[in-house]
C-alpha cells in the first residue's frame, strides 16, 4: 500500500489541551461517583486513554467494538459489534468514549444499545465531530472539536488499520 499524503490539522498540543478540559468537566459532574468509561474500540483507544487519566474520580473501563467503516474512507451507516461489554451497567453512570461521528448513526446506535441496558445516567463524548456529514440529528454532551468532512487519521484514527499511532489528527490530501 502506498503512503498517503497527510497534513497536520490538529496538532498534539492541541489535542491534550481538549483532552484535559473533557476531562475536568467529566470530574466536575461526577465529582465524588464512581463512573464507567466505555471506550468505543478501536478508534477510540488513544483517546479514551488520555481522557480517562484526566477524569479525577473513580473510573472502571469497559470496551465495546464495533465497526461501520469496514476499510473504506467513509462509514457505511451498517454498525457492526465486534466486542460486547464485559459487565453489566445498569444503574451506573456510564461515559461512551467515541474517536468520531459522522453520519450519527453510529453513536445513535451506541446510544440505544447501552441505553437499553438501563444505565443510571448516559454521558457521550467524541473527539471529533463532522456536522455537514451528519445523516440524522445526533446528539453529543462534550465534542472535542467539529471539524469538516475530511477525511482525517492519527491519534487513534486509522486507514485499513494504519496511521493510528500518529499524536496527533492528520488530514489525508491523497491516496498516494
Amino acid at each position: 500500500m502506498s503512503a498517503l499524503k497527510l497534513s497536520t490539522y490538529i496538532p498534539e498540543e492541541d489535542l491534550q489541551k481538549k483532552v484535559k478540559e473533557i476531562g475536568q468537566a467529566l470530574s466536575k459532574k461526577f465529582k465524588g461517583k464512581d463512573i464507567v468509561a466505555v471506550c468505543i474500540l478501536k478508534g477510540s483507544f488513544i483517546f479514551y486513554s488520555d481522557l480517562i487519566r484526566s477524569i479525577d474520580t473513580d473510573v472502571q473501563c469497559e470496551f465495546f467494538g464495533v465497526s461501520s467503516y469496514h476499510g473504506a474512507m467513509s462509514s457505511s451507516g451498517e454498525v457492526k459489534v465486534t466486542l460486547d461489554l464485559a459487565h453489566p451497567i445498569e444503574g451506573k453512570d456510564v461515559v461512551l468514549v467515541e474517536d468520531i461521528v459522522d453520519t450519527g448513526l453510529t453513536m445513535n446506535y451506541l446510544k440505544s444499545a447501552l441505553l437499553s441496558r438501563k444505565p443510571k445516567s448516559l454521558t457521550t463524548v467524541a473527539l471529533l465531530e463532522k456536522p455537514d456529514a451528519l445523516k440524522v440529528p445526533c446528539e453529543v454532551d462534550h465534542v472535542g472539536f467539529k471539524i469538516p468532512n475530511d477525511f482525517v487519521v492519527g491519534y487513534g484514527l486509522d486507514y485499513q488499520g494504519l496511521y493510528r499511532n500518529l499524536p496527533y489528527i492528520a488530514q489525508v490530501q491523497s491516496l498516494n
